[in-house]
């Protein structure tokens, strides 16, 4: 067990330096557009402060517009909020519609961003930007469909961008095993973190951001200790865990939302679509971690029984560590 143990730390220190700014930082930039009249828009750009490349992104607007006014960025939490008010008159009456808009340097940066557009008529646009598609052309009539598939990549996006969810959600998968109690225990989970996500989206509830993810990096700790243990209540039913930390997992997602933006001609639509990408995210996790499990059985052999604590030290080593991270973050804050 002491190699086991030296074996965890080792990759502890890898996984350390590259792990703790990722967890639960999904943080898209966000480029949104209002119609304040006569041709003029207000301009909100929204970017993560930490830059992934030494390329800059940039908001990009046709050239007939024009800045009128610019105050200095702002910083707000983990992104930096530029604010400007564009004159697009030389555009004539059709204004915006039929124009490209979108996001310079997301290729180099491997970024996503969402475009939001709110004209004085009541018409809404919103299209998810990447590296492979940065600009939007501006259509005259905006649809439905698009919250659903742009919330639905952007929940799924999220998932896959939160490590410290996955490994709890892989932290459960050892807790329970497969079959029907992975299903009740993983559903307890969706409900959890489902009805505190929508509460904070909606802004029934408040919260410190950092003191939630603190406690999220505590739910994966005390979910390591419990996997250490025999025979006790918490596997025996599960799903009170999975459901009651899923409620702090709900607020995380929650804090990722709100830096995105809800559109608000559709917010029940896009809440709604934001849960399905997440779902969707966790299930296919779920699937690829049962899938290798199948593959690899096999192969250990008798080897698997002395391999199974290690997975658990792991889960232990990084949440503790993303505990103190957090607690002194909270502490700063």
């Amino acid at each position: 067990m002491s190699h086991l143990l030296k074996l965890c730390l080792l990759l502890l220190v890898f996984a350390g330096a590259a792990l703790p700014a990722q967890a639960h930082r999904f943080a898209p930039s966000l480029l949104q557009v209002t119609e304040v009249g006569q041709g003029r828009y207000n301009l909100v750009w929204k970017t993560p402060v930490q830059a992934t490349s030494p390329v800059p992104m940039r908001p990009l607007w046709p050239d007939a517009c024009t800045v009128i006014q610019a105050p200095p960025p702002q910083l707000e939490g983990t992104g930096q909020v530029t604010t400007l008010l564009l004159d697009c008159s030389a555009l004539g009456e059709a204004g915006l519609v039929g124009q490209r808009l979108g996001i310079d340097g997301m290729g180099p940066n491997q970024a996503t961003g969402m475009f939001m557009l709110t004209l004085q008529d009541g018409r809404y646009y919103q299209q998810v930007l990447t590296a492979e598609a940065p600009d939007y052309q501006v259509p005259a009539e905006p649809g439905a469909g698009k919250v659903m598939s742009d919330y639905t990549v952007l929940g799924i996006e999220h998932i896959w961008g939160g490590i410290d969810h996955l490994l709890f959600v892989f932290g459960l998968i050892l807790l329970v095993g497969g079959g029907k109690r992975l299903l009740w225990t993983i559903t307890a989970f969706t409900v959890g973190h489902s009805i505190t996500l929508s509460l904070a989206a909606l802004g029934y509830i408040n919260y410190p951001v950092e003191l939630v993810e603190f406690a999220i990096a505590v739910s994966i700790f005390v979910l390591a200790v419990e996997l250490t243990r025999g025979d006790g209540l918490v596997k025996r039913y599960p799903w009170w865990l999975a459901g009651g930390f899923g409620l702090l997992h709900g607020m995380g997602f929650a804090g990722a939302l709100a830096a995105t933006g809800l559109p608000q001609a559709n917010v029940p639509l896009a809440l709604l679509f934001f849960n399905v990408g997440i779902e969707v995210g966790q299930i296919a996790f779920i699937l690829l971690v049962l899938v290798i499990w199948l593959f690899v059985r096999r192969p250990l052999g008798d080897s698997a029984a002395r391999l199974a604590a290690f997975p658990v030290y792991l889960l232990g080593c990084l949440s503790a560590m993303w505990c103190i991270q957090r607690a002194l973050e909270a502490l700063a804050a």
